[in-house]
């Protein structure tokens, strides 16, 4: 693990992000739960990985699977209590492993109390803890602002007679963080966990706090914006100028910040918006803002190395002292053996999509499933359960193709329940299951182990900075240098045929001894077959 000696130390870690609802169940009612992750512990430690994000598990409806709370200060039932987080905790830090959990700030559940009260009248202590608004004379809502999940963002209440808003669901009313009472209440909540042992917080939704007073309507996008949304959703037609992403957000992280530090905690931030770079740089910088901001944008279909190179140049161009986390996998997108894959073989682009992620200069963070190379699965429409792909089915059938349950075995549902799993298990992950690939040296899992404990071994590839070389699609080519150590040269085939081509920054380089991707160099010529990689010290 990660020397937390270091203040700086997040910046070498590898975050692994767990979905309790599909990691393990530990009561047979399909549904996996903190005890799960816990019993799964010694895994995520023998991986290597420092921090264990997991995805909310508070009390909730369950609208969007935890993304809505209904108390931020409690275990939904399903997942277990807090008795069970206290133990999940103490069994972490017991195999060197922090916790990281969500937080979930811009919005709750229409079913928190503090929601219920807001409507109640005009009147009540909680009347400006939610974003209200009149309707204009005609009675449409004050302006045009959308929801990401479809429609308008404002829904009306019959009891206030005026609309609220929803980024989201309807079910998941806005905070109205332009109130102190409401910033003081998050900060609250926060403390409540970092007292009970919590390492860190990852943000969700962080550029959606505050919205513009005035009720500005948003002007149409002169760019689409793609990587956030599915380009059949009327969202991405504005840019989205007034309903997100306002200058008040700065102080308020600060604010987050010092909570943390208090702490000792990391955090990193889930930025979407139409610039999601110069967010990610704005959010990070500094060093009394967030530690680390990930976007959607290595989160496309779009995976050339042209797209690749371009993100991550932007953002060192943008950032002077800002971090960030790439991340290529998560619940919200398809997985990446399919989304970047697509044709071609899952467990060698499994491979040496793993390799490139933790080449490149920023913490990692890897999706459960993504070290055994899983594909997206494929859910019939009548087992589909989540609202955003109901909504814009057949089009986009939403995010249950990458939440599936974790096949640990190829015995029945996977060893994931001894009941019936509110996902179905995949029938191609019960060949690719976890107790599988552990007794096969060569499967995505042991490659993802030998390549975590490698990286370890290379400060170059953990703390140099990064510098792209001239190379033909679909190659990335990049070095990474650190003072006083041999740079580093990483070479990464990211199609499905075989490419030959020289780059004079290779002669008199020396092979690397690595994990083992295919890939080879004479003098200056590089041969990488599909999904090939080559790693070597520069001349």
């Amino acid at each position: 693990m990660s020397q937390t000696s270091s203040p700086t130390w997040w910046q070498e870690a590898i975050i692994y992000q767990v979905y309790p609802r599909s990691y393990l169940d530990t009561n047979g009612d399909g549904i996996g739960d903190l005890n799960g992750i816990t019993e799964r512990l010694d895994y995520i430690a023998k991986l290597g990985v420092d921090i264990v994000w997991v995805s909310p598990f508070f009390k909730s409806p369950m609208k969007d699977f935890g993304y809505d709370i209904a108390d931020y200060c409690d275990v939904d039932p399903m997942f277990g209590t807090l008795a069970d987080f206290d133990r999940l905790i103490a069994k972490a830090h017991s195999v060197g492993v922090k916790i990281m959990i969500d937080q979930v700030m811009s919005h709750c559940s229409d079913q928190h109390p503090w929601f219920v009260e807001s409507r109640s009248s005009r009147d009540n202590p909680k009347a400006d803890w939610f974003v209200w608004a009149d309707p204009l004379p005609d009675g449409n809502p004050p302006n045009n602002w959308l929801s990401i999940f479809g429609g308008s963002a404002w829904q009306w209440d019959s009891r206030r007679k005026q609309y609220y808003m929803h980024n989201f669901l309807t079910s998941q009313p806005d905070l109205n963080f332009h109130n102190p009472e409401v910033q003081q209440a998050m900060l609250d909540g926060l403390r409540f966990w970092l007292a009970r042992g919590v390492d860190g917080v990852r943000l969700d939704a962080v550029t959606f706090h505050f919205h513009d007073q005035q009720l500005r309507s948003n002007p149409p996008a002169t760019v689409r914006d793609t990587s956030t949304v599915t380009d059949v959703n009327p969202y991405g037609f504005q840019a989205h100028i007034y309903d997100k992403c306002r200058p008040e957000n700065v102080p308020y992280l600060e604010r987050v910040r010092q909570v943390l530090d208090e702490f000792g905690a990391v955090s990193i931030g889930e930025v979407g918006a139409d610039d999601a770079l110069a967010y990610m740089a704005e959010y990070t910088a500094g060093g009394n803002r967030l530690h680390m901001a990930y976007s959607f944008n290595l989160l496309t279909e779009d995976h050339s190395a042209k797209h690749i190179r371009g993100q991550v140049e932007e953002f060192n161009r943008r950032v002077k002292d800002g971090w960030a986390s790439w991340s290529i996998g998560n619940h919200d997108v398809p997985r990446v053996a399919t989304r970047w894959g697509k044709g071609k073989d899952p467990v060698a682009f499994g491979k040496l999509a793993l390799a490139l992620q933790l080449s490149l200069k920023g913490t990692p963070t890897l999706y459960q499933g993504d070290e055994l190379a899983f594909t997206e699965a494929d859910v019939p429409y009548e087992l589909i359960q989540d609202p955003y792909g109901i909504t814009f089915w057949p089009e986009f059938k939403g995010r249950d193709g990458c939440r599936t349950p974790i096949a640990w075995t190829d015995g029945p549902n996977g060893g994931f329940t001894s009941g019936k799993p509110w996902l179905p298990v995949a029938p191609e992950h019960l060949a690719a299951a976890a107790s599988k690939q552990e007794a096969d040296e060569h499967s995505p899992l042991n490659f993802a182990r030998r390549l975590i404990a490698w990286r370890r071994t290379m400060p170059q590839l953990t703390r140099g900075d990064i510098e792209f070389l001239p190379a033909p699609e679909p190659v990335l080519a990049f070095r990474r240098d650190l003072p006083g150590e041999r740079s580093v040269l990483c070479l990464f085939n990211l199609g499905g045929e075989t490419v030959r081509f020289s780059l004079p920054q290779l002669r008199g380089a020396e092979a690397l001894a690595q994990p083992g991707l295919p890939g080879e160099v004479q003098g200056d010529e590089v041969t990488l077959p599909p999904c090939g990689a080559w790693y070597g010290y520069a001349a």
